[in-house]
């Protein structure tokens, strides 16, 4: 098991920069999958961005090239930054992590991208 705490959401300009980081409760190094996901309203919840312990990492296409993920082992921790921010990308944003068969969920920050 594991819990997980986000932190770093909150209201930006389009076109500005968020950091999101996300602090797991146990070592990371036994986690396989590090993920963000996010949920605007009214929407389905979609896969932003994962990272796999050994290395591989995915993105959504729309946020290609705008986002990094990166996965620090030895402090438990993943981020996400975010550039070029648009009103699209307003959500909640969730971080997940896979360990063997069980899919652990934090709270929850919220992105909101607006001028």
């Amino acid at each position: 098991q594991v819990q997980l705490v986000e932190s770093g959401g909150g209201l930006v300009q389009p076109g500005g920069s968020l950091r999101l980081s996300c602090a797991a409760s146990r070592s990371s190094f036994s986690i396989q999958w590090m993920n963000w996901y996010r949920q605007a309203p009214g929407k389905q919840r979609e896969l932003v961005a994962g990272s796999y312990n050994i290395g591989t990492i995915r993105y959504a296409d729309s946020v290609k090239g705008r986002f990094t993920i990166s996965r620090d082992n030895a402090k438990n921790t993943m981020t996400l930054q975010m550039s070029s921010l648009k009103p699209e990308d307003t959500a909640v944003y969730y971080c997940t992590a896979v360990i063997g068969p069980g899919d652990y969920w934090g709270q929850g920050t919220q992105v909101t991208v607006s001028s």
